[in-house]
């Protein structure tokens, strides 16, 4: 069976990555089941912690295989408030892997005092800006914010970190740094990405907006004739990104309900 681009097919991770062309990926996007007892379909994620770790480890190995040597890897994953080591605990298992060029941080929600955000006159109260799941409980914090580890080979992937910048809030920095060439500046490893619909209305129980994968590709630099691969499809957000940003990807998916989703999105891109 030859793999073929711009497809999402419907088969175990493990076995499609089997089927791939090693070092043929430029850029791997994904979000995996976080062992956190979400509501998948076909997925049931309450694994014990061993095996689910020696699994995970063993998708990082495959993905390895099929990036190319100056590729990256975005590994998108969170914990819960009674497991907080999960992110760090599969990290430490892609250490054996990669390098871990970046560590970046998905601000999901987030609450600034008037009194810190600093003089700019169109604030004028406390601000409270995105979406997260509120925690009621005495004893943990709601969690507003995810891990996106940005894993390399070697630790040396040029980045183009112009692609994802922000303006500079005071314009004197134009020119006075010679780096500051224009009114653009390195947004840094802290990204705040809101979600595009509250926690009700989504239809898979753990889906990512569809400006992270956007701006990890981008972050890495967008070349002609670049593969996009991400080996948990879900409904299809990397998939959109890249069809949105005219690149080519490949993804697998267990499950053909998400799957069907995914392809109703890209052909709502295309007009049908």
């Amino acid at each position: 069976m030859v793999l073929k681009r711009n497809k999402i097919y419907c088969m175990d991770c493990l076995e499609g990555i089997e089927k791939m062309e090693a070092k043929s990926v430029d850029v791997i996007v994904t979000s995996p089941p976080y062992n956190i007892g979400k509501e998948y379909n076909s997925y049931v994620d309450t694994r014990p912690k061993g095996e689910y770790l020696d699994w995970i480890e063993e998708v990082g190995r495959g993905c390895k295989k099929v990036m190319k040597r100056g590729g990256s890897f975005f590994l998108n994953v969170g914990g819960k408030p009674s497991d907080q080591w999960i992110p760090l605990d599969i990290a430490q298992r892609f250490r054996k892997h990669f390098t871990l060029q970046n560590t970046i941080h998905w601000i999901k929600s987030i609450a600034i005092p008037k009194n810190d955000v600093g003089n700019y006159p169109n604030i004028i109260d406390d601000i409270a800006v995105g979406h997260y799941k509120p925690l009621n409980s005495p004893k943990f914090l709601s969690m507003c914010h995810e891990y996106i580890f940005h894993f390399t080979k070697k630790g040396d992937a040029k980045l183009n970190k112009l692609a994802v910048g922000v303006k500079y809030q005071d314009k004197s920095n134009i020119g006075r740094w010679k780096s500051a060439t224009q009114d653009l500046r390195d947004r840094g490893n802290t990204w705040f990405i809101p979600y595009e619909t509250i926690w009700e209305s989504r239809p898979h129980p753990t889906v990512f907006p569809e400006k992270l994968p956007e701006m990890c590709i981008k972050l890495h630099g967008i070349t002609k004739d670049m593969l996009v691969f991400d080996p948990f499809m879900g409904i299809g957000t990397t998939a959109v990104a890249c069809k949105k940003l005219s690149i080519d990807y490949i993804g697998f998916e267990i499950d053909k309900k998400y799957i069907e989703i995914a392809r109703k999105r890209l052909r709502e891109i295309s007009g049908g």
